[in-house]
């Protein structure tokens, strides 16, 4: 055998088995044992990481994979350990760029990080969905759960132009919507925690909104009722999301130690770090729409 010279690459190690049909049965029967006698564990917000990683994951994995063929950028930008704000823009019409940006932490960041997303009240409202959302690791979107969970070293996720940004017209799609009040930023800057900008190219065309039935919204309690090109023409068959090619892209932290906790209640340090962090996820977008060759490749 000839030893590799010190400038030699490593051989490619082989990927790693799949696992047997034995042993995939032997772990569903394990989950379903442990769901019947209660031996799970949930935290305060109702996260269920069991439930997660058996059910909820594996069910989002071909729709990450294989549908939205997702590649993911800058994960060496989110830390490791301890708490940070993930900020990304939200589009849509379905905010189905929440789920996707929570696989990609998961699976694709060398240290497994579990997104735990701030939700709207809608979500906990709607029966069924608001539950999953809950196992899964979202709570609702105020200051108090989102610092309480940074404090606790978590990843935060957070998607500041709520339905302003999922339920935009097509017409303006790639356009980010106002911020808010800059909520997150309190958050972080409370907390010392970073802000993580993330861009997310693909979202825009699954569901591409070209109406909306504004007293349908209305009658339903909705902020608004989508009209695509093929929903609601197509019944539920327009509920399929198009196959667009998507790109997330995770920015330099920002970072708000240095500000002290003090600085969350000063309008302008609140403002000028909002304004940072909207235009940098602009500009990343508009970086990763170059780098797309078409809405679907």
């Amino acid at each position: 055998m000839i030893p590799l010279r010190p400038d030699d690459d490593p051989p490619p190690q082989p990927p790693p088995a799949a696992p047997s049909w034995e042993d995939q049965l032997a772990g569903g029967l394990e989950f379903l044992r442990r769901r019947v006698t209660g031996e799970y564990d949930t935290d305060e917000f109702g996260f269920d990481p069991d439930l997660t990683d058996h059910v909820l994951l594996p069910m989002l994995r071909p729709w990450f994979e294989r549908w939205f063929r997702v590649e993911t950028q800058g994960l060496e930008n989110v830390p490791d350990t301890g708490g940070a704000l993930v900020v990304a823009n939200h589009s849509g019409t379905i905010p189905v760029d929440a789920l996707m940006a929570t696989v990609a932490l998961h699976d694709d960041h060398p240290a497994s990080r579990r997104l735990r997303l701030l939700g709207a009240d809608l979500v906990f409202q709607v029966p069924f969905v608001g539950a999953l959302a809950r196992k899964l690791g979202t709570t609702l979107a105020c200051n108090e759960d989102a610092e309480r969970l940074l404090s606790e070293g978590e990843l935060v996720g957070v998607f500041p132009e709520g339905f302003k940004g999922v339920g935009k017209p097509f017409s303006e799609r790639y356009t980010l919507q106002r911020f808010g009040r800059g909520g997150f930023v309190s958050a972080a800057l409370r907390t010392g925690a970073p802000i993580v900008p993330c861009a997310i190219v693909g979202a825009e065309e699954i569901y591409p909104m070209i109406g909306n039935a504004r007293t349908a919204a209305r009658l339903l309690g909705l902020p608004y009722f989508p009209i695509t090109p093929t929903f609601p023409l197509l019944g539920p068959a327009g509920l399929v999301p198009l196959p667009s090619k998507w790109f997330i892209a995770f920015g330099e932290p920002i970072e708000t130690a240095s500000y002290g906790p003090a600085a969350a209640d000063d309008p302008m340090v609140v403002f000028n770090l909002t304004d940072q962090v909207r235009e940098t996820i602009q500009h990343s977008l508009y970086r990763l729409l170059l780098q797309r060759r078409s809405v679907f490749s």
